[in-house]
């Protein structure tokens, strides 16, 4: 299954309104997400209506471009492969490894080309980049594997799926890298890709890319983070926890700068506070969620009793593929685990629990849903056999359903 291609049509169905538009393409997201096979079926796309000479692949972290060490070097060896009058297609992967790589494609954008670019770390949003081009950039956002194409590359291998349930449960413990779900590996074997994936982006996405000398400390924050998935956090938790582990002294401008060098490398992501009353976000004890679940466990490995952050984790980047905006509500002093708009306004409420074990958990978790009174859809996900039910317009649904909902 190596060089096998499976289709990821979210985002090729994002994407391929702009090619021949006037736009650098920017695919950003977490190492191993697909990026690099995203180029490659977007190349698919292309190929139909033009010949392979001109398309112009160059992935930079591999041996063939060692020899790229500079924007003079990349536009040089581009410009040697331009031949004709004719629309050259420039996939670059990872173009960031070269030195002002960002003027390379700037001289570029003004021949007869499209650009598509990848990247692990968006601070290349940031760079120089940004400003050269000024609106001349488009920027998707790539997850790992949501549960609908996890259990689509299962069934490519050969898998048999048709149990949807035990599909779930396989997701939620193998999570959706897309290296582990192309070939039938063991429990043990999935839990050393993964830690492996998430050392190296750490290493090269996070530490590297800002010069970060202190990995200690900076292990001990993802560790804290990593184990209070779907708890609120502030800075203030974070310096006591590691007053806790004996390192005093540390600073929380310290410990915001390294949470904002996690995010730019796409390990975690951050949902603020939104006060559902007010209408308006709220500056303290955020949420912080994994670009992956399966990251966890290279930190804590499998737990049973971390498990309702995980499926907060899974319900969350479910609903940021689908476009939304996600935030953490507030309504008056309860919580409500994600209050989740789009720009044309759709707007849905969801709480996430493992399961309605009690009439005090159905209340729980109803209750502030049914207290706000407007019109947009209200969810209250679980894993419960039963959680199907509607109570005063408020759908309890398990999760698996809401996963391969076409619409919420």
């Amino acid at each position: 299954m190596k060089n096998t291609l499976i289709d990821r049509p979210n985002y090729i169905n994002q994407i391929k309104n702009f090619i021949d538009k006037d736009f650098v393409k920017i695919v950003i997201g977490v190492r191993r997400c697909g990026k690099s096979d995203l180029l490659k079926l977007l190349q698919k796309e292309i190929k139909d209506k033009i010949d392979e000479q001109h398309i112009i692949e160059m992935n930079f972290e591999k041996s063939d471009f060692f020899h790229v060490r500079n924007y003079i070097d990349l536009t040089m060896y581009i410009e040697a492969k331009m031949i004709d009058e004719k629309k050259y297609y420039l996939f670059l992967d990872e173009p960031q490894e070269v030195e002002g790589w960002e003027k390379a494609i700037n001289a570029l954008r003004f021949k007869n080309t499209d650009i598509y670019i990848t990247g692990s770390n968006s601070k290349l949003l940031s760079s120089e980049f940004a400003t050269l081009l000024g609106g001349r950039i488009l920027t998707f956002r790539m997850y790992p594997l949501s549960f609908i194409e996890f259990v689509d590359f299962r069934k490519a291998i050969g898998f048999d799926t048709t149990n949807i349930s035990f599909e779930l449960d396989a997701y939620i413990k193998n999570g959706g890298f897309p290296s582990v779900s192309l070939h039938n590996y063991s429990d043990n074997d999935i839990r050393r890709i993964v830690t492996d994936i998430h050392s190296t982006a750490l290493l090269k996405d996070v530490i590297n890319r800002n010069g970060i000398r202190n990995t200690q400390l900076l292990e001990k924050i993802v560790a804290f983070i990593y184990d209070n998935l779907g708890n609120l956090v502030s800075l203030t938790s974070i310096v006591n926890y590691l007053k806790s582990q004996g390192r005093k002294g540390t600073d929380i401008e310290t410990i915001s700068g390294y949470l904002t060098y996690l995010e730019q490398g796409h390990l975690i992501a951050r949902a603020q506070r939104y006060d559902i009353k007010g209408k308006k976000l709220l500056e303290t004890n955020d949420k912080y969620y994994l670009s992956d679940h399966s990251q966890q466990y290279a930190v804590r490995d499998f737990r049973g009793d971390k498990i309702q952050g995980v499926l907060e984790n899974i319900v969350y980047c479910e609903l940021v593929r689908r476009g939304y905006s996600v935030y953490v509500g507030k309504f008056d002093t309860r919580e409500i685990d994600f209050v989740a708009e789009k720009l044309s306004g759709e707007k849905i409420y969801v709480q996430v629990t493992l399961e309605l074990s009690s009439e005090e958990v159905i209340k729980r978790e109803f209750t502030p849903l049914k207290e706000i009174k407007d019109s947009y859809s209200k969810y209250v996900v679980s894993m419960d056999r039963y959680a199907a039910r509607n109570d005063e317009g408020v759908i309890g649904i398990h999760l698996k359903d809401f996963l391969i909902s076409e619409k919420f």
